[in-house]
């Protein structure tokens, strides 16, 4: 189901390159990993789940910029070899429906609500936060680790 209110703004592809070229350079906060489970690591570029065999890089990445209070910085994986930037970004990732968390930020950067998508799809929750005015932008992260998934903005 495409929205008509929001878009889906994966990980930059420039964000992925640099990933990758800092574990190549043997940055100590960089490491390269196998995915041993269908659903342990999820790709923030192309917003799918490696699976079994593939090799992702794991590094640290702020989703909010150091210097506000909402500011934090979190592991997340990208595909070690290159992946295709999710392209439909009108459409919810059907990979990412369940065990995440909404979050909403205002244009400080501080958070204003949150809410786990728990049987409520996360579009209705995406839609809910981005019709109050103060609502600059909204976070999907997992429940379980709290880790960055993706970011959503209003088209």
């Amino acid at each position: 189901m495409k929205t008509k209110t929001f878009r889906i703004v994966p990980l930059s592809t420039e964000i992925v390159d640099a990933a990758r070229r800092a574990v190549e350079a043997g940055a100590s906060d960089h490491s390269v990993v196998t995915a041993d489970t269908p659903r342990g690591y999820p790709c923030r570029h192309c917003l799918r789940w490696a699976q079994p065999g593939e090799h992702l890089i794991l590094f640290p990445f702020a989703a909010i910029a150091p210097g506000r209070p909402y500011a934090e910085s979190g592991p997340i994986f990208v595909h070690a070899e290159s992946c295709a930037c999710y392209a439909a970004t009108l459409q919810f990732p059907m990979e990412f429906r369940e065990g995440r968390v909404i979050r909403a930020y205002n244009s400080q950067n501080d958070m204003i609500d949150a809410c786990v998508a728990n049987g409520e799809g996360p579009e209705a929750i995406i839609e809910r936060f981005l019709q109050r005015p103060e609502t600059a932008f909204v976070h999907v992260r997992s429940a379980s680790h709290g880790c960055y998934t993706m970011e959503v903005k209003r088209i």
